[in-house]
């Protein structure tokens, strides 16, 4: 048993003061007030930083220098470098490719998650808008396809869980009730949709936003779009929290809107961790300058370098949330939309210790994932 000692900790209700955390078999045993502990097991004195559950990101494609459509090992690089900063749990995003390439990468997806590195895939595509399909490659988008969908959901063997979808498209609301029927959360996304086209999304099933307000047209008083759909229809919405993406005024509408629904995610790309360069995300080039990636020859942003502490650190110090709703947003928020609150997403006995430590700057100082510690800084 490993115990975690006078530490902030933030629960799903409040923060508890000097409490303590008990670890044992990869599981949080107790969470209490406690100043001390009994002596007969391992002792961390946390001297006071915030503990917050592991964070988990829904959308992600890269970092450390590894993009995850490259190979298996990068995908695993790629992961375990966002591990060390905080990440304890991760969906990695494939992007629109030739659906013979999708399958060959479902195949990483499916072995690293069958060894417990990662949650499973989400897919960007290929069913997306060739109006808004932002840094996707338009070449290999596809109208909705249900022999398509039925080839890649065999190919992930269940391990698929969330797919982005544009419902203005032919065909999108009877693809979106067959990923639903497959127990498969259907996001709307990367559209040039109405309101109305997006209302019937979710009324057919969509339960998610993918990174709202980018790559979803703009908000008029008279054409609200997808994004304002999201929030009315009550769904579950994705924030890219890098102050570039999205303007702060309008991640403080997505926070009042959608409380106990915004999930911060990193949409990050290789270069995340390693600084301005050249790089790729997919088949694409991408620059980044002054930490901001565009698609090569163009100023289109090419996903983020973003980490999901970077992103909760601002959501408490620039967007405003308390450190509870904001933990909320990177953890049990996320966990919900994947139906896995019940043994991760919060610090609560029962579930996994995949925990994380931050000083009072809220900068990542250790990482533990099953009670054990990756990533100390």
């Amino acid at each position: 048993m490993t115990t975690l000692l006078n530490a902030r900790v933030v629960t799903q209700t409040g923060v508890l003061e000097d409490a303590v955390v008990e670890m044992a078999d990869g599981r949080i045993t107790s969470v209490s007030c406690e100043t001390t502990g009994d002596g007969s097991h391992d002792a961390i004195d946390l001297h006071g930083s915030w503990l917050l559950p592991g964070y988990i990101d829904l959308h992600v494609h890269g970092g450390g220098g590894h993009d995850f459509t490259k190979s298996k090992a990068d995908m695993a690089a790629g992961v375990a470098y966002h591990r060390s900063r905080g990440t304890t749990s991760t969906l990695v995003s494939l992007m629109t490719a030739p659906v013979d390439r999708l399958v060959e990468q479902l195949g990483w997806v499916t072995e690293l998650a069958e060894s417990g590195l990662i949650l499973g895939a989400h897919l960007e595509g290929p069913f997306l808008s060739h109006a808004r399909c932002g840094a996707q490659s338009h070449d290999h988008l596809l109208l909705p396809d249900p022999e398509a969908l039925a080839r890649l959901l065999d190919a992930g063997r269940g391990n698929i869980r969330t797919i982005t979808v544009a419902p203005e498209l032919p065909g999108a609301l009877d693809l979106i009730k067959q990923i639903v029927d497959a127990g498969v959360v259907a996001a709307v996304g990367h559209t040039d949709a109405t309101y109305e086209q997006a209302q019937a999304a979710f009324a057919a099933g969509a339960a998610l936003a993918t990174h709202l307000f980018n790559a979803m047209g703009t908000i008029s008083q008279r054409a609200p779009g997808p994004s304002v759909a999201a929030l009315d229809a009550g769904a579950y919405v994705e924030l890219i929290n890098d102050g570039m993406h999205v303007h702060d005024a309008m991640s403080r509408l997505a926070v009042a809107r959608a409380p106990h629904r915004l999930a911060l995610i990193t949409d990050a790309i290789s270069a995340t961790g390693v600084g301005d360069g050249n790089y790729t995300l997919g088949d694409r080039d991408v620059v980044v300058r002054d930490g901001r990636p565009t698609l090569a020859g163009s100023a289109r942003l090419a996903g983020s370098t973003l980490t999901t502490g970077t992103a909760l650190r601002r959501a408490v110090q620039v967007i405003g949330m308390d450190v509870v709703a904001a933990a909320e947003a990177a953890s049990g928020v996320p966990a919900r939309v994947l139906g896995i609150d019940e043994r991760t997403g919060a610090i609560a006995p029962g579930l996994d210790a995949d925990l994380v430590v931050l000083d009072a700057d809220l900068q990542v100082r250790q990482v533990f994932v099953g009670g054990a510690a990756v990533g100390a800084r």
